[in-house]
């Protein structure tokens, strides 16, 4: 698309609904392969899903649970009967699910060219994987590291594969402005927590004191300083961006596990309402509007690893800018998953 075109997109706001940036980006979603995590009914995935999948070749939708994962396949087929949906399991809290999502995602014959991240695990305190991870850190970062690194050969070929000349593609994380709620990385979170070592024993015990709110702020800390690492280690053959949907209530605040920590948090009231006083809440339509810009808006190619909010990129936490945080991130997520990620010819 020329200049000339990307000069007469309009200018998306707080209000914009996915279908209507979907609508004005529909341009640059035509031939476009995407696949997107978290995307059960009642959540910012599907409704992103739901809204790319109106223009996109292909839209990739995952979740854990199959049942959940055929009623959203379901409801998008029932609004668009001629869209290209194919469903994945994946359960990014189990690092034996990811490769195994992960292979499948690679015998796959088409190339990837947007990846979102979107799955996120329930706010509550200290809760271990089968991994030993916190499940917070594991579905919300390591997981996805670690499916990135697997498929990133996957995503690359469409550098080749896509008709269109010099496209990049992109990988988006839904982070939070909750990554305002912390000043200092605590990369102690990041790391297996083994019950059998004594000094693991001593750092379950501190980090067991952790409300699951301070674990999330670590999570969407580390989207925000992720997308932006990507970007350098891929020596830039990867446009990657992080973002805040709003305040929309999802399927992970009415959940009754987490329902808790919402309360305590000012979030939700008491009675399980959301609290207007504190918070100006999106619908979901809205809320998904900032992730499908992430993934298409042209606009966007100048600011690789930028944070988006209501559409528009806006600056971040000073210890999200950091490139020392960044780095170190990478390296212990590296060191978390047993394997470098690396990326040839950089």
């Amino acid at each position: 698309m020329s200049d000339m075109h990307m000069d007469s997109l309009p200018q998306f706001s707080r209000h914009s609904t996915a279908d209507e940036v979907a609508d004005a980006l529909s341009e640059y979603m035509k031939g476009k392969n995407v696949l997107i995590t978290g995307t059960s009914l009642n959540g910012v995935g599907f409704n992103a899903a739901q809204a790319i999948a109106k223009y996109a070749s292909l839209v990739i939708i995952t979740g854990y649970n199959a049942e959940r994962l055929k009623a959203s396949e379901d409801a998008i087929r029932k609004e668009m009967p001629s869209a290209n949906i194919r469903s994945l399991t994946l359960d990014l809290s189990s690092l034996t699910k990811v490769r195994e999502a992960a292979d499948e995602v690679n015998s796959y014959p088409e190339p990837i060219h947007v990846l979102i991240h979107n799955a996120a695990a329930a706010i509550v305190p200290l809760k271990l994987t089968e991994d030993n991870f916190d499940r917070q850190i594991a579905t919300a970062h390591i997981g996805p590291f670690l499916f990135t690194k697997l498929i990133a050969d996957k995503i690359l070929a469409c550098e080749s594969a896509t008709s269109i000349s010099n496209y990049i593609p992109r990988v988006v994380t839904v982070a939070s402005r909750g990554h305002t709620g912390t000043s200092v990385m605590d990369f102690e979170l990041f790391k297996r927590l083994d019950d059998a070592e004594a000094e693991a024993q001593s750092k379950f015990k501190y980090l067991e004191a952790m409300n699951g709110f301070e674990i999330y702020f670590q999570a969407k800390s580390a989207n925000v300083l992720f997308a932006k690492e990507l970007v350098k280690r891929s020596g830039g053959r990867i446009n990657a961006f992080s973002l805040h949907p709003g305040e929309v209530l999802t399927n992970i605040a009415l959940k009754e596990e987490s329902k808790d920590s919402f309360i305590a948090s000012g979030t939700l009231n008491a009675d399980g309402t959301v609290n207007t006083e504190r918070w100006d809440w999106k619908t979901l339509a809205e809320g998904a509007a900032t992730t499908v810009a992430a993934a298409f808006d042209p606009r966007l190619d100048d600011v690789p690893g930028a944070y988006l909010v209501d559409c528009n990129v806006t600056e971040v936490a000073p210890h999200c800018e950091d490139p020392a945080n960044a780095e170190k991130l990478w390296v212990v997520t590296e060191e978390a998953i047993g394997e470098k990620f690396t990326f040839r010819n950089v």
